[in-house]
């Protein structure tokens, strides 16, 4: 390395001056996103094109990088920290878990081995601990902290493989799927995307999926699924990405378990309720699945990337996620690169333990059901505004509402999302277009949610004025 380049780094550690001037930039930022647009102008996502540029030949002075990330990057954000944004069930993240987060980043940390990262190692170990305790699952479960639920499915469907076909006399790692024993999938019909998505990339094959009907709120409907088999993977749902429904684990997972069927669990954002005493009845029977997938950056507010994979089969789990080499070093603690895909990744544990920490059990409670409870005023108040109808039982966060035809419901949803003043996405419910409401911030207040109200009834004021000109 050129030695006035290195010289200039080590002088940027030791002045401090851009850690000092990020911090800065950082607290501005967290002062105002509580009031700002919710999505940012016309004007900041044009002013973007300012980082269309070459690759610079020589090396840039450091705090006009930050200056140019905080000057046209900041404005460009969606203000997702904040208490109306509503949209792809995105959680804030609590103040606790952006400064440990924080903290963390200067500590740079990769978890795959204890010898790498003692501290990651520990915390992992404690929050399995927690979950384990938290979701009353069994004791014996092991917990992978990954990116997201997309990858958490991918591990607990490559867990559920590896055991079915290794109790076929198959080994999967060293004889791959080309005439192996046939692998069963059984999903409801709104399985998720994710989920469709892991099937394939498993090469379990999404045309031989087995769909099952679903009721009028998404769940998957008991009597409607096939005869199972040990050969069989089930795959469920806690939290309808559209309506919040659960399905019925009480009486689905007693079936499955009389013949040996995996059942995994598609949590996301739901797997939460099971955490809240007047809501985890909606988990009923849960503990008796096989696998778990739940995001700690929904429901939970950690910080954005913040997964979790749990699996009542460890040996299951580090079979299907196992790698070696002789340059490993494996301790008598917890190496974390058994448990997730990935050997290098950042100890995102740190934030999730300190959210945990600070929360505590109560706290967690208190904290989401206070999003049922707003999720519950949305619908109350948007079903006084004719011309907006309630598609859903309010049983967790989400609300879906539509208008009286699918080319109004699309226009209202546009005036929303222009007038900036809350942002949420549409979908298609039962073949009509709704908009859909996901509560999952904890800075939402209920002044956050009349405000939101009162942005809908402007946009349909608006669709009315432009269907008139």
């Amino acid at each position: 390395m050129n030695k006035t380049l290195q010289d200039n780094m080590f002088q940027e550690i030791r002045n401090k001056e851009i850690f000092k001037q990020a911090q800065e930039y950082s607290f501005n930022y967290l002062e105002n996103i509580f009031e700002r647009n919710v999505y940012p102008t016309q004007e900041s996502i044009h002013d973007l094109a300012i980082f269309d540029e070459e690759l610079p030949v020589n090396s840039t002075k450091a705090k006009n990088v930050i200056e140019q990330l905080n000057q046209y990057g900041s404005p460009a954000t969606t203000a997702t920290l904040g208490g109306r944004y509503f949209g792809f069930v995105t959680g804030s993240a609590l103040p606790i878990g952006l400064a440990a987060k924080n903290l963390g980043t200067y500590w740079d940390q990769a978890p795959a081995m204890n010898v790498l990262s003692p501290i990651g190692s520990k915390l992992e170990s404690v929050v399995e601990k927690w979950l384990i305790e938290l979701f009353n699952f069994p004791t014996n479960t092991s917990a992978g902290f990954v990116s997201g639920t997309s990858t958490a499915n991918l591990c607990g469907l490559a867990a559920a493989r590896y055991r079915i076909l290794q109790k076929n006399n198959w080994d999967v790692n060293q004889k791959g799927l080309r005439n192996a024993p046939e692998i069963r999938i059984v999903t409801s019909r709104q399985a998720h995307s994710t989920v469709i998505k892991a099937i394939g990339i498993l090469g379990l094959g999404q045309e031989n999926i087995e769909w099952v009907d679903v009721d009028n709120q998404g769940r998957i409907i008991p009597e409607s699924i096939p005869e199972m088999d040990e050969n069989t993977i089930l795959i469920l749902q806690a939290g309808n990405v559209n309506s919040g429904a659960f399905d019925d684990f009480e009486i689905i997972c007693e079936k499955a378990k009389k013949t040996n069927t995996w059942v995994h669990i598609d949590g996301a954002f739901g797997l939460w309720a099971g955490a809240v005493n007047e809501l985890k009845h909606l988990t009923k029977g849960v503990e008796n699945a096989s696998s778990w997938a739940v995001d700690g950056h929904k429901t939970l507010n950690t910080p954005y990337d913040c997964g979790i994979i749990l699996c009542a089969d460890k040996e299951a789990m580090t079979s299907a996620l196992h790698m070696s080499g002789s340059y490993i070093v494996e301790s008598s603690e917890r190496d974390g690169m058994f448990y997730t895909p990935e050997m290098s990744r950042r100890a995102r544990i740190i934030e999730l333990w300190s959210t945990m920490k600070y929360l505590g059990k109560n706290g967690i409670d208190e904290m989401i059901l206070t999003m049922n409870q707003r999720a519950k005023q949305f619908a109350e108040e948007i079903s006084q505004i004719k011309g907006f109808y309630i598609e859903n039982d309010i049983v967790f966060n989400q609300v879906i509402v539509k208008c009286n035809s699918d080319k109004i419901t699309e226009q209202v949803l546009s005036n929303i999302q222009m007038l900036r003043e809350c942002w949420l996405g549409g979908s298609m419910w039962f073949d009509k277009k709704v908009m859909r409401v996901s509560i999952c911030s904890w800075a939402t207040t209920k002044n956050d949610i009349t405000k939101s109200v009162e942005s809908f009834k402007k946009a349909l004021e608006l669709e009315k004025t432009n269907a008139n000109v």
